[in-house]
């Protein structure tokens, strides 16, 4: 589900219980890496404002997708996630030109010999936005306690589990001592918080973080207010240690209808608009070519799924929820993906905007983009499918119905997203395609999937999410140790999967530094993840957004040369964005590029390469 975008897992649970992943950068051989840089950045400060407030000047977000929680280590949600992203600092950050590894809260980093200790120096300029200073007791006091506390391993707990020891000899000094060899470290998707304020916090399972502001923070912008399906709104850090971002403020404003929220841009009454996570077709070309406006459409980090309820479980062995047991043949599951046109879907519900689901991982990321051979193809066959659910003894009967022995036709549950028009349209699609095999469908639309997803009360759903250059996170929620602990608790699971075969490829990628092995391994995983069926990738849509260029005169994409605005891995987006003249001259839509250097390290590794990467997610509603 995405980041998710599900239930965004898109859980977005952003769990969006769907759509989120991050970077990566690696050298063979024994070799020496050192990523200097200078953070160049072509941001003239506007004397004048995009838009009206006090005198400031204020960039308004439109989004058609509700916050799960303003903690970072609940947040799944692509549009939690990214707010947190404003607040908090990482370790490190992706370079938005090719996703690299660049300093964040570490400004160098290395491992010792066997690959087990790596040591972090912090930046002695960063602060807290309370004006106390952020050191390396903080980013230990993070991971201690998402180490020991499962409440505070919710949403990022996969991140630690190899994690032996974590300490701060001193306070720009970070050391992490690891179990085993981990290719993520330097791509912790973390947020890093203030020891002296969450410490404070009783039970992290519970807090939500939206109820005292300003919220202390060391990010681009500090998070100043906030509405529950109304808006979210953020100031400028004057003190980032990067420089002060150029617009005053942030609103980002929710928008239950996503028509609307595209009326509010031609009206200038938002800066931006996202969409749910993206721009209809119909919206998209509706705005193309209206004077101020710029539309942006580029290959997106995202996947739009079809997920299969495999039968919720959790660690202690309890089941719950009750999805149909029909779906748990690996039969029946290739029979319903072989009556999917996916061809159809791209052609005539994304217009083209998207390209044709095959493999979890979008070919964006072409080291780890993965797709069947012919002979391991589930391809659109609606006669083979039908025969498929004959073997599986869910014959027709005379109604033309499908029954299996207790004569009880077959009737699928179909969640989906109340705010997402392509969950609406696609839905109407398997209706009839499935329709013609004999098998009823059901469309649920809610608001909130979140709850239903969560108690495994599905039979299929509608899932995606946001992928971050480095794989590991996507990958992660679908392993056994991202069950919830109990049936009453939320793990990190996008859709309750749980196969050995597949945990034993995750724990090897995970320890190889080889990117070439390591690519492989994951696209093992995908391979396996393909065949058992619960998981079936419809297709990679584009990032269809758009800004009003006499509002924002420039902002950066990611990737810069084609990229998205929205749901980065990182917050160049927002820190970049530069406002318009106030006499409503523009330059057109286009993006400011950034050059980021600083001194990323030294690191020296023997035999095989290192890989500089790392992840986050989403759900239902949609991931990250």
């Amino acid at each position: 589900m995405s980041t998710p975008d599900r239930p965004g897992r898109t859980r977005p649970h952003p769990r969006t219980p769907r759509l989120r992943l991050t970077r990566l950068a690696a050298a063979g051989g024994a070799l020496a890496l050192a990523v200097t840089a200078t953070l160049t950045t072509p941001l003239n400060p506007a004397p004048q404002r995009a838009q009206a407030a006090q005198g400031k000047k204020v960039l308004t977000i439109a989004v058609a997708q509700s916050v799960d929680s303003l903690s970072p280590f609940l947040a799944v949600r692509l549009l939690s996630t990214s707010v947190l992203r404003l607040t908090y600092e990482y370790l490190t950050a992706y370079d938005p030109g090719d996703a690299h590894a660049v300093p964040g809260l570490a400004t160098k980093w290395s491992p010792s010999a066997d690959k087990l200790t790596w040591t972090y120096t912090i930046r002695s300029d960063a602060k807290w936005s309370d004006g106390q200073k952020v050191t390396a007791e903080d980013a230990a006091w993070t991971f201690n306690k998402m180490m020991t506390d499962e409440g505070a391993a919710t949403a990022n707990g996969s991140f630690v589990t190899n994690f032996r020891k974590v300490t701060a000899p001193s306070p720009t000094q970070l050391v992490i001592e690891l179990k085993k060899p981990q290719a993520t470290m330097t791509a912790l998707d973390v947020p890093i918080v203030p020891q002296h304020i969450w410490e404070k916090v009783k039970d992290f399972s519970k807090f939500n973080n939206d109820k005292s502001f300003p919220v202390v923070g060391d990010g681009p912008f500090v998070l100043t207010d906030y509405k529950p399906d109304s808006y979210v709104r953020l100031k400028a850090n004057k003190s980032y240690w990067r420089g002060a971002p150029k617009f005053d403020e942030l609103e980002v404003k929710y928008y239950k209808d996503q028509d609307a929220a595209v009326a509010a841009l031609r009206k200038g009454e938002v800066s931006f608009v996202a969409g749910s996570p993206s721009l209809t077709p119909a919206q998209a070309a509706s705005l193309k070519g209206e004077k101020n406006i710029h539309v942006n459409d580029a290959p997106g980090r995202r996947f739009y799924a079809l997920a299969t309820n495999p039968g919720a479980q959790a660690k202690n062995g309890r089941k719950f929820g009750d999805g149909d047991p029909s779906l748990l043949d690996e039969r029946v599951r290739h029979a319903l993906f072989m009556a999917v046109d996916r061809k159809a879907i791209v052609d005539k519900v994304f217009q083209g905007h998207a390209v044709e689901g095959q493999g979890y991982i979008p070919p964006r990321f072409s080291s780890y983009f993965w797709k069947p051979s012919a002979s391991q193809e589930l391809a659109y066959d609606p006669a083979k499918a039908a025969q498929l659910l004959d073997e599986a003894g869910y014959r027709k009967n005379a109604d033309g119905k499908r029954t299996g022995e207790n004569g009880k036709p077959l009737n699928y549950r179909l969640l989906c997203h109340a705010t997402d028009p392509n969950d609406k349209a696609v839905g109407q699609y398997l209706k009839e395609w499935w329709g013609k095999l004999g098998i009823g469908v059901t469309l649920d639309c809610l608001d909130n999937v979140t709850d239903p997803w969560l108690a495994g009360k599905y039979d299929l759903a509608f899932d995606g999410w946001s992928v971050n250059p480095d794989p590991d996170y996507v990958l992660s929620i679908h392993t056994c140790a991202a069950l919830p602990p109990t049936p009453k608790d939320t793990g990190a699971t996008d859709n309750f999967i749980c196969d050995k075969t597949y945990d034993g490829l995750y724990a090897r990628q995970l320890a190889e530094y080889d990117p070439a092995k390591r690519a492989d391994l994951v696209k093992q995983m995908e391979s396996r993840l393909y065949d058992l069926g619960y998981m079936n990738v419809l297709a990679y849509p584009n990032a269809v957004e758009a800004y009003r260029t006499d509002q924002i005169k420039s902002i950066t994409t990611m990737p810069e040369k084609a990229g998205n605005i929205y749901g980065q891995d990182g917050y160049w987006s927002w820190w970049s964005a530069v406002p318009a003249a106030s006499d409503g001259s523009s330059d057109g839509g286009g993006s400011t590029g950034l050059v980021i250097g600083v001194v990323a390290g030294v690191v020296v590794l023997g035999g095989t390469g290192l890989l500089l990467a790392r992840r986050r997610r989403a759900t239902a509603e949609d991931r990250e």
